[in-house]
C-alpha cells in the first residue's frame, strides 16, 4: 500500500524548495536526480479506466519497469493505493510479468482480460519530468521519499505543466507527512494537490467541464469504534471541502462554493456532535471560522442575485422595473466570490486543510481526553451505540424546537431549521448503520422541511442584504422597499404546507 501526500508549488518558488534547511537536515546523503519518462496504456474503450487501474512503462536510469496502480483513495489529503511493479525490457508493458506481481485477483482479471479482449492495450498519454529525490528521516522516527517533480504531461497533442512534489510515507505514521508538509508550508506557498498524473492525463484525453462535487455516501460499519467513525465523517467531510476548492479559487463556480460551504456545515456538525468527547484546538476553530465567513457571504450573494430576484422578477408584470437592485446584487455577489476565491487559494487556507488533516489523522485529541469525563470510554465504544444515542438527542431537540412552528417567530423556525439541517446530516453520516427503509424516508422529510424552511430563511437573509444596497445607494431606496414588501407577501400563507411536512416528520421514528 503507497501511502503519499501531494502538494503542488510554484515554478518561482523551486530555489527556496531546494534550499530549504529540513531537506538538507533531515537528509542523510544528497539528494538523487533523474529524467523520469512514463507512459500510461488502456484499451480503446478504457476499460482500465473504468476499473480504476492505471498502468504504465516508465524510463528511468537506462531501464525499464511497469507498474500497476489500483484503489486510488484519498483520506485526509493522503493518497493510498495499491501498487505492484516489476522490471521489462522495453517500453511497452509484458503481461506474464503483470500476472506474477499483481497479488489481487480482481485486478490482475480486469487487466489480463482487458489486454486479451482482442482490442488490446496501447498509449494514452505520457509524463517526462525531471525529479529530484530525498530520503529524510524526521525527529519523530520513520522514512519519508520526497521527490520534486518539474516537468509536462502530453496526450494527443495537448499537454500540462507538472510542478509538485510527493511525499510518501515508506515507514513509520502517516501524520508526519503533515508535519513535514507545514514545516515547508510555513517558508513556501505550497498548494494540496488531489488528483493523480493519471487522473490529469485522462483529463486531457477526455475534456469535460468541471462539476461541483457533492458529499460522497458514507460506509461506516457497526464493528468501528465511535472514535474511527469520526475519523472517517472528518475525511469525508475536508473530502468535499476541498474537492470543489478548483472550482471556487480558478472558476469562480457558483455550485462548487455551494457545495464547499455545504462541506463546511457538515464538517462543523461533526465537530458538534463529538464536542463531548473531543475539541478541535482553539487555532484551528478560529480558522474554519475564518473560512466558514468567506464562503457564508458569497454564498447569500450568490443566493439573492442569482435565485431570489431573478424568481421575483419572473412573478412581476415588469421584471424590469428591479434591474439596478439586480445588477447591484449581481455586483456584491461577483465582489465576494472573488474575496471567496482569494481565501481558498491562500497559505492560509492550504495550513488549515493540512491542520485539520493532521489532528484527524494523528488524533491529537487524544492529548485532552483526560479533561473531558468520560470521553475515551465513549470513543472507544462501538459506533452504534453513539450513532443511536446522537440521532435521538437530536430528535429530541427538534421535537422541542419545533412546538407550535406554525405561529413561531423568523428567529424560531431559523431554528427549527437549523435543528433539522443536523438531524438529516448526522442521519446521513450514520445512514449504513441502519435500515435503508427508515433512514431514506427520515432523511426525505426532514429534506422537505429544511428546504421549506430554507425559503423563508432566504427570504430574511435577502432583506438583510437589500438593507444594506439601500444603504449603500440611497438612489434604490424605493425600488428596495417595493421588492421587499413583495417578499413580504409572498411568505405569507405558507404556514399550511409548513405544519403539514413538520408534522410528516414530527410523526417519523428515528433510524434504529
Amino acid at each position: 500500500m503507497e501511502v503519499e501526500l501531494k502538494l503542488v508549488i510554484d515554478p518561482q518558488d523551486q530555489d527556496a524548495l531546494l534550499q530549504h534547511p529540513l531537506l538538507n537536515g533531515q537528509s542523510a546523503s544528497a539528494p538523487r536526480e533523474q529524467t523520469v519518462s512514463d507512459t500510461y496504456f488502456d484499451t480503446p474503450d478504457l476499460r482500465l479506466r473504468q476499473s480504476d487501474i492505471g498502468l504504465r512503462v516508465r524510463s528511468v536510469d537506462g531501464g525499464w519497469v511497469q507498474n500497476i496502480e489500483h484503489g486510488d483513495s484519498v483520506h485526509g489529503a493522503i493518497h493510498f493505493r495499491h501498487e505492484w511493479a516489476s522490471p521489462v525490457s522495453g517500453a511497452t508493458p509484458e503481461l506474464r510479468r503483470l500476472r506474477e506481481v499483481v497479488d489481487d485477483k480482481r485486478t490482475r482479471r480486469n487487466v489480463l482480460d482487458a489486454a486479451a479482449s482482442g482490442k488490446g492495450l496501447a498509449p494514452v498519454f505520457t509524463t517526462t519530468v525531471r525529479r529530484i529525490a530525498w530520503e529524510l528521516h524526521p525527529q519523530e522516527g520513520g522514512l519519508i521519499a520526497l521527490a520534486f517533480d518539474q516537468g509536462r504531461l502530453e496526450c494527443d497533442g495537448k499537454d500540462s505543466s507538472i510542478h509538485e512534489l510527493e511525499l510518501e510515507m515508506k515507514s513509520g505514521d502517516p501524520a508526519h507527512l503533515f508535519d513535514l508538509a507545514l514545516a515547508l508550508q510555513n517558508d513556501i506557498p505550497l498548494q494540496i494537490g488531489t488528483r493523480s498524473n493519471a487522473d490529469r492525463g485522462y483529463a486531457l484525453l477526455a475534456p469535460a467541464v468541471p462539476a461541483a462535487v457533492k458529499a460522497t455516501r458514507l460506509a461506516l460499519t457497526r464493528d468501528m469504534t465511535a472514535e474511527r467513525a469520526f475519523q472517517e465523517i472528518m475525511f469525508n467531510t475536508t473530502a468535499q471541502i476541498h474537492d470543489n476548492a478548483e472550482g471556487v479559487a480558478e472558476r469562480h463556480d457558483v455550485e462548487s462554493l455551494h457545495q464547499m460551504r455545504v462541506g463546511m456545515r457538515r464538517l462543523r456538525l461533526a465537530l458538534s456532535m463529538y464536542k463531548r468527547l473531543l475539541r478541535l484546538p482553539v487555532e484551528l476553530q478560529q480558522e474554519l471560522d475564518w473560512l466558514a465567513t468567506e464562503l457564508g457571504g458569497a454564498r447569500d450573494w450568490d443566493v439573492l442575485a442569482g435565485s431570489t430576484l431573478p424568481t421575483l422578477a419572473r412573478q412581476l408584470a415588469e421584471p424590469r422595473q428591479i434591474d439596478a437592485v439586480r445588477g447591484a446584487a449581481e455586483e456584491n455577489a461577483r465582489q465576494h466570490r472573488e474575496a471567496a476565491a482569494a481565501a481558498v487559494a491562500s497559505p492560509r487556507y492550504t495550513r488549515l486543510m493540512l491542520g485539520i488533516n493532521r489532528w484527524v489523522q494523528a488524533m491529537d485529541w487524544h492529548d485532552e481526553l483526560p479533561s473531558l469525563k468520560g470521553g475515551e470510554k465513549q470513543l472507544m465504544a462501538p459506533v452504534m451505540a453513539f450513532a443511536s444515542a446522537t440521532l435521538k438527542r437530536n430528535r429530541r431537540r427538534l421535537h422541542s424546537r419545533g412546538t407550535n412552528l406554525d405561529r413561531a417567530t423568523v428567529e424560531a423556525r431559523h431554528r427549527v431549521r437549523i435543528a433539522a439541517k443536523k438531524n438529516r446530516y448526522a442521519a446521513e453520516f450514520f445512514g449504513s448503520l441502519f435500515s435503508p427503509r427508515q433512514v431514506k424516508p427520515y432523511v426525505k422529510a426532514l429534506t422537505c422541511l429544511q428546504d421549506e424552511l430554507g425559503l423563508l430563511n432566504d427570504a430574511a437573509v435577502a432583506d438583510r442584504l437589500l438593507s444594506g444596497i439601500a444603504d449603500a445607494r440611497p438612489d434604490l431606496s424605493a425600488e428596495v422597499g417595493f421588492i421587499t414588501g413583495f417578499m413580504t407577501a409572498a411568505t405569507v400563507g405558507r404556514n399550511k404546507e409548513i405544519s403539514t411536512l413538520w408534522k410528516r416528520v414530527d410523526k417519523m421514528r428515528v433510524p434504529g
